[in-house]
């Protein structure tokens, strides 16, 4: 009953305010389950590259394993990835996540 009050005026023709009222409801559930995250994780990505230094481990997209020997202004980075051995790579080419899995192992030892 209470349903059928919301969805039709009592004239029998749609309530368009109820109409209104669940679009902007459909709307707040995707930006909190959608954009908001995604957004979110953007921010986090950008200040992790932003604090990238000489001699840190990381991982490429691509799986690449190295240690960072150069940081260059032109968003660059030459990695190391076995002595004597380097390449030229985006700063944007390098998973956060995937380089965080491996230094949690040696942050661990150090806590230790």
């Amino acid at each position: 009953m209470l349903t059928v009050f919301l969805m039709a005026s009592p004239d029998g023709q749609p309530n368009s305010s109820f109409s209104l009222i669940m679009m902007g409801a459909i709307i707040l559930v995707f930006w909190l389950f959608m954009i908001r995250p995604q957004a979110k994780k953007a921010k986090e990505q950008k200040k992790f590259i932003e604090n990238l230094q000489k001699g840190d481990k990381i991982v490429t997209i691509a799986g690449i394993h190295g240690t960072i020997n150069k940081l260059n202004e032109d968003n660059t980075l030459q990695l190391e990835t076995s002595p004597g051995s380097y390449i030229k790579i985006e700063k944007s080419a390098i998973s956060m996540e995937w380089t965080v899995q491996v230094n949690k192992p040696v942050a661990e030892a150090e806590k230790k």
